[in-house]
């Protein structure tokens, strides 16, 4: 049985030209060497597992080659032959984590001395550099500033920032970007081909975002899919291994959701919690999902999705079936679930919420589909306080017919159904083609008392007004006096400012019990005709009051007894924030004035000011 070799060793790059996925640092490298521009330290960091050590090595070889190829060491000169078979003696490996100490920093320098055999430079690579302790990093400085011509320092590290400034400050510093899906894909097919290895696209696209930008990462996670799947990688099974959801459950519980089917999306949900995920590795994968489709609805930014192939292709399908509100709607719901699941006690119903909520949106977007089709009229909407009998017909307006002086606007259905009561009423025979002008005065039926709409104040009644008017039908146009006429004489109670000026301590009494935050702006409200007018100190408090407009509207209308629309101004004047009291004398007095009773507290339990 022959030795194994991992992947990641076994195809570890050797030259410049091999490395992925780090144009911009080997291109800068290669010039170097050509041109004789050696720094005498260089800082490598970047994300683990994306070359940082492998080009280091390639550069100390380079350097040293006796028989260049431009950039590239030539693999047979007697240093590149001594590199390759790991007897160097100009090219030392340190392992900052374990040889952190002074000590080992006083005897690198002693190392530092000593002039190489063969070869022009002594290498010095120091990984995980940011685990020198802060004495080792101070005695290393001035070496590291100054060090003889021969040797050459390069650090390695995943954490830059944790090495001092003072280091940083001495070295050329070289980012190492993570490794693209794409680049990593193309990397895998090259082993897999190598290895004579059977492996589809999806499957190599799975292990490479699994690996999250990592190539020593991707090349284990596919040793491990090797080993599972043998020589033919198949998508399931290599998702199976690396223990991930595979792009198929995404892809189907997606369109449940644009489908409105939320029942369905539940039943696969719970095949996924079955498999052993938790909810939030579902929705995290879920809301990556969501945004790739958006990524694939437009040519510009289809490159902002990490796939390749086929798989790109279905992206792009599937993003043609989904609209933009829909997406958006589907990552802001995601987004803030992801925030909560952490603090949540019961995860599974809170990833379930969201399902249904996307389903939701999904439900909108087919009707909005279907409405646009098959246009319907507009439904009248009466308030629910009142009584049922208020929205019965009470009798019948020919087409084209103008309403009666004495008839009541809330007297006039809207098209439908009839009710039963009103059915047996309606006269069988057609009504005129119009209404005669004295017809007003001559009392054909008794009409039924009209419905008082108080309870539940409207906030632009003209609008309902003229709906009940008309009966969401077009009606002939009125001139705009009358029609304003007609508004404010059905909505607006005339004794409103006054009824309201009655129940002002009624009105702060509800605001104490109810809102204790609004009774400064309340307390100074002014009354003109059915507007309340409140000033308040900031622009949030103004938000924050007509949020709760309505309902505000509501309670002191049934408390003052008013019948009819009402009106709530908010306005922000900055000078009531200014006029608080500042001094601690002056906040005293205040709280003093509002309280009398405190001053006889202060002296039964002899309590100072501070």
């Amino acid at each position: 049985m022959s030795d194994f070799i991992v992947s990641a060793r076994k195809y570890r790059p050797a030259t410049f030209r091999s490395v992925v996925g780090q144009k911009h640092i080997t291109s800068t490298l290669q010039n170097a060497i050509e041109r004789g521009q050696l720094a005498h330290a260089y800082l490598f960091c970047g994300p683990r597992g994306v070359g940082k050590t492998t080009c280091a090595r390639i550069f100390a070889k380079a350097i040293n080659c006796l028989q260049p190829h431009g950039a590239e060491a030539c693999n047979t000169c007697e240093s590149c032959r001594s590199f390759n078979e790991g007897r160097s003696l100009n090219i030392h490996e340190l392992d900052a984590a374990s040889n952190n100490s002074v000590e080992d920093i006083r005897s690198l320098i002693e190392q530092v001395r000593i002039i190489p055999q063969v070869g022009r430079y002594s290498v010095f690579i120091i990984d995980e550099v940011h685990m020198l302790s802060a004495a080792a990093f101070n005695a290393f400085l001035k070496t590291l500033e100054e060090p003889p011509a021969h040797a050459i320092f390069i650090l390695a590290t995943t954490e830059k920032h944790k090495i001092l400034p003072t280091i940083l400050s001495r070295c050329q510093i070289y980012d190492f970007n993570r490794i693209r899906v794409e680049d990593s894909v193309e990397y895998l097919k090259y082993i897999a081909s190598e290895e004579g290895i059977t492996a589809d696209e999806e499957s190599l696209n799975l292990i490479s975002q699994k690996a999250d930008g990592g190539m020593r990462d991707a090349l284990s996670m596919f040793d491990k899919a090797v080993s599972f799947c043998g020589t033919t990688l198949d998508y399931r099974h290599v998702a199976q291994t690396l223990n991930v959801l595979d792009y198929d459950t995404y892809f189907g519980v997606t369109e449940m959701l644009l489908a409105g089917n939320y029942v369905d999306a539940l039943v696969a949900f719970d095949a996924v919690l079955s498999k052993g995920f938790s909810g939030q590795t579902f929705m995290a994968g879920l809301n990556r999902h969501m945004r790739d489709l958006l990524m694939a609805k437009r040519p510009e930014t289809l490159r902002l999705i990490e796939m390749t192939g086929t798989l790109l292709e279905r992206y792009r399908v599937q993003a043609e079936a989904c609209g933009v509100d829909f997406l958006f709607g589907a990552i802001a719901l995601l987004t803030d679930l992801d925030g909560k699941i952490r603090q949540s006690s019961n995860q599974r119903l809170l990833v379930e919420l969201g399902l249904m909520k996307i389903s939701g949106l999904g439900q909108k977007k087919n009707n909005d589909l279907t409405s646009s089709e098959e246009p319907q009229l507009p439904k009248l909407m009466v308030p629910s306080t009142a009584p049922a009998a208020a929205t019965q017909p009470t009798a019948q307006t020919a087409p084209g017919a103008t309403p009666t002086a004495g008839s009541n606007p809330t007297s006039i259905a809207n098209p439908g159904p009839p009710h039963p009561a009103a059915a047996t009423a309606t006269p069988t025979a057609p009504a005129p083609a119009a209404t005669p002008p004295d017809a007003a005065a001559a009392p054909a039926r008794t009409p039924r008392p009209a419905t008082s709409l108080h309870r539940k104040p409207l906030i632009s009644g003209t609008s309902l007004s003229e709906l009940l008017a008309t009966g969401g039908a077009p009606q002939p146009e009125q001139a705009p006096e009358q029609e304003a006429a007609q508004s404010v004489e059905a909505v607006i109670d005339p004794a409103c400012e006054s009824k309201l000026n009655e129940a002002r301590d009624r009105i702060l009494n509800l605001i104490r019990e109810r809102r204790p935050r609004f009774v400064p702006a309340f307390e100074g409200m002014v009354f003109h005709g059915n507007t309340i007018t409140v000033s308040v100190p900031t622009v949030e408090l103004r938000e924050e009051i007509l949020r709760n407009k309505t309902g505000m509207l509501m309670r002191i209308a049934e408390l003052a007894g008013i019948q009819g629309s009402m009106e709530l101004e908010v306005i922000v004047n900055e000078e009531i924030r200014a006029a608080r009291p500042i001094k601690l004398e002056d906040r005293v007095k205040y709280m003093t004035d509002k309280n009398p009773l405190l001053t006889e507290f202060r002296k039964a339990l002899d309590l100072e000011v501070e």
